[in-house]
């Protein structure tokens, strides 16, 4: 598989030569050992890819020339959006991890009564990190949108109406055949999974009187991260019936 590296600039259409700095830079030249006409792959976030080689090679900087660019989308037909009461440590990074494998177009940290991460934008930095990670181990070219932190109920206010709007709840309903035929052709999908404490009883009350449904997710408890694979693959599967 072709090393993939992040840029975090786009290049201009007529730009020959990209540069990469920083963490990134010292990550081909001295982890990598990479060697002067060495090619990759790099991706900008936007969708968009370049093959190209490297042309000069330094602690600080990695210089390379586009030898061609690629618009490849690997993204799913939907918007499809995850509010997550995140676990401590690094579980967090397995949760973005699964968000950006399974397709989740953005991901909001939700605080609900019994969470026990607290969020802030350091997190929120380190989130995005993660998502960058991520998308070069599973060639991804558009980055996880990680959004600022969120009540609980704010999420649920914020998701549009005519979205499919789930929330995971142990011992809730698994989705009938009146759901899996309303979430084919939906253009938003949100979900929320929340803390191993569980909602209380008015995040529960709250969200069922905005219009959002809960849903099961199997006789078994999951963790977050194992919770939001399920959701994820759920609604692509039920959008898109194979």
């Amino acid at each position: 598989m072709d090393r993939r590296f992040f840029l975090n600039r786009p290049p201009a259409p007529n730009d020959a030569f990209v540069s990469i700095s920083g963490p990134e830079a010292k990550h081909v030249a001295q982890v990598l050992r990479a060697r002067v006409g060495d090619e990759a792959v790099l991706f900008d976030g936007t969708g968009v890819e370049y093959r190209a080689r490297i042309t000069e090679l330094g602690k600080a900087e990695v210089r390379f020339e586009i030898l061609r660019r690629a618009a490849i989308d690997r993204e799913l037909p939907f918007l499809l959006h995850a509010g997550v009461a995140l676990p401590k440590g690094d579980r967090q990074k397995d949760v973005v991890e699964k968000a950006v494998e399974t397709g989740v177009t953005r991901l909001t940290p939700v605080s609900a009564r019994y969470s026990v991460a607290e969020v802030d934008a350091r997190v929120v930095d380190r989130l995005r990190r993660y998502a960058i990670e991520a998308s070069k181990q599973s060639g991804r070219n558009r980055l996880l949108d990680v959004g600022p932190p969120r009540s609980f109920g704010a999420f649920v206010a914020q998701a549009p109406s005519d979205a499919v709007r789930w929330f995971a709840h142990p011992g809730g309903p698994p989705i009938d055949a009146e759901e899996a035929v309303r979430i084919r052709g939906a253009t938003e999908v949100w979900f929320a999974i929340g803390p191993e404490g569980g909602w209380s009883e008015s995040e529960y009350s709250s969200a069922i009187g905005a219009g959002w449904r809960p849903i099961g997710l199997g006789p078994r408890v999951l963790r977050v991260e194992t919770a939001v694979c399920a959701c994820a693959v759920l609604a692509a599967v039920l959008r898109d019936p194979p």
